[in-house]
């Protein structure tokens, strides 16, 4: 089988199971609850010794909660969501889910494959937005696998009907969540098609490092390993150049706060966006992993370092929480609460020939794959 480049790494999937191993990390199987229609919801615990949790439940393959240690040995969850599978549906604003087949926006709902146009739901303004009006992250996933040992780890897998949402091809996709005992979350998405498409696969996690929504993100310090973003239109979607972030409020080269340029009324781009809300073309070599952001909170001392192998990463304050999302332990969420970091292929990619592409062949293997590196100091 071929491999397509895509931007994205690419590595051989491992089979091999470590079960049982003294002091290893380890994963657990339970229920999750059901749906309002009775279908049954699963979510599979990773765990490690060093006090780090990660829950992924099979409805959107959604990484429903994280638990990590702050400085003082304190463990809180770090990602924004529900309590209940059904509020990811009657509630849905993505959280933690893995998003496709498109992620990201295209525009006006259209792209054109061999000659061929293919018409989207337009749920973002005139636009298509993460895959649809059902994309992935409304979707049951099977678990596979679940797995102890040097790494905890599930697969979960999904297969995509030729036509849904109105992409072509039947694919097959599978999600793995794997953790360490370093403390690191790695997430691998992969995936095959019977005919060709486009797709751009990614998780979408809030993440609060101050835990349970404590605090806001614009204390936060951030850095990107970008050096380039991509500009937007008033309906978000890249007007094609490819911007220097120097001298502007989205140079994140070196770290600085999030809230100390999101408020520059000077910048068009992030009136736009309502703030961050753009894709970052990462440093370095796409389809290698390498390190593209880190976020760290001062008060709590944890820090996230993230690698990707993807060429772009979609920088994210949650502009659009508006103080209806009552989340877990009935928190509200509200504008500037939550940092997203979603790597992959540029958005509106299929309607711009010279970004990297979105396009999978039959025959070739999609992958992209992502790291989070918790610690504190």
């Amino acid at each position: 089988m071929k491999t397509a480049i895509l931007g994205i790494a690419t590595a051989a999937l491992g089979t091999a199971l470590f079960i049982g191993a003294a002091n290893a990390a380890t994963a657990t199987r339970a229920s999750f609850g059901a749906l309002s229609d009775g279908t049954k919801v699963e979510a599979v615990t990773l765990s490690n010794g060093a006090g780090m949790s990660a829950k992924i439940m099979t409805l959107g393959a959604t990484l429903q909660s994280l638990i990590v240690p702050d400085k003082a040995g304190h463990k809180d969850d770090v990602v924004l969501g529900y309590d209940t599978a059904q509020e990811y549906l009657s509630r849905p604003n993505f959280f933690g889910a893995s998003i496709g087949r498109y992620a990201n926006r295209i525009a006006k709902g259209k792209f054109s494959l061999d000659g061929k146009t293919y018409t989207l739901a337009t749920n973002d303004g005139p636009n298509s937005l993460h895959g649809g009006a059902k994309g992935f992250d409304k979707r049951m996933w099977k678990i596979d696998s679940v797995s102890s040992g040097g790494d905890a780890k599930v697969v979960m897998s999904y297969v995509s009907a030729d036509g849904e949402e109105g992409f072509p091809g039947e694919m097959k996709v599978t999600a793995t969540y794997s953790l360490n005992e370093q403390n690191e979350l790695k997430l691998e998405y992969r995936a095959t098609t019977s005919k060709p498409t486009v797709l751009n696969l990614t998780n979408h996690s809030y993440f609060n490092l101050s835990g349970n929504d404590a605090r806001d993100v614009m204390g936060n310090l951030v850095t990107l390993h970008a050096e380039r973003f991509t500009p937007v239109d008033a309906t978000l979607i890249p007007t094609g150049e490819r911007r220097g972030v120097a001298g502007t409020a989205f140079d994140f080269r070196t770290s600085h706060r999030v809230g100390d340029r999101i408020r520059d009324a000077h910048d068009q781009q992030i009136r736009f966006g309502r703030g961050y809300d753009h894709n970052f073309i990462v440093d370095g070599t796409a389809g290698s992993l390498r390190p593209a952001a880190v976020v760290q909170d001062p008060v709590s001392g944890r820090v996230l370092e993230m690698s990707a192998s993807a060429p772009g990463i979609q920088f994210y304050t949650g502009n659009f929480l508006d103080g209806t999302f009552f989340g877990k332990g009935q928190h509200s969420y509200r504008q500037g609460d939550s940092i997203c970091l979603e790597p992959g292929v540029f958005p509106d990619a299929p309607n711009h020939a010279d970004f990297s592409t979105a396009r999978l062949n039959p025959g070739q293997s999609y992958v992209n794959t992502m790291v989070y590196k918790f610690s504190a100091r």
